[in-house]
């Protein structure tokens, strides 16, 4: 690499998981229920998360919604959905049982265009976003805390 020239040789998808030490069964609702995904991620959803459903999210405090078109759901396994009307993204979630009573989750995004600059930007702010999600979903479902993590990590005026 010479000066300031950076070359991707291929286009990254964002990646990030966590594990959150409550049974699958419960950790998957958690995030297809917009009754509890409300309480850590966006604040209003018209809909779960089931295949073909047209949902629009909207994160009030924010001022933003998005579309959301859900592509598959596996029941206890994963959901596929698009988002982002502009430039389609696909998101990933994977659920995977770990011991007794744990859930590893995993989160993709891709699809991913633009420059370089503009991608690498990307991935690196989706990236600590959905880590945001996820230790919001481990501390509502564990600790039943609601940290408003999503809330605080833009707040207003700053």
């Amino acid at each position: 690499m010479a000066g300031d020239t950076l070359t991707l040789t291929k286009i990254p998808d964002v990646q990030t998981a966590m594990l959150i030490r409550r049974p699958l069964a419960e950790v998957f609702r958690a995030f297809a229920d917009p009754e509890i995904t409300t309480r850590f991620w966006f604040t209003k959803s018209t809909g779960r998360m089931t295949p073909g459903a047209r949902l629009q999210w909207t994160w009030e405090m924010h001022g933003v919604s998005t579309n959301v078109l859900v592509k598959e759901v596996e029941e206890g396994s994963r959901i596929l959905f698009q988002w982002n009307d502009d430039h389609p993204l696909t998101v990933e979630f994977r659920f995977t049982p770990y011991g007794q009573d744990a859930t590893f989750v995993q989160v993709t995004e891709s699809g991913l265009t633009g420059s370089g600059d503009e991608i690498v930007a990307h991935v690196a702010g989706s990236t600590g976003g959905f880590t945001i999600v996820l230790c919001a979903a481990k501390a509502l479902l564990e600790q039943d805390v609601e940290l408003n993590a999503v809330h605080d990590r833009h707040p207003s005026g700053l």
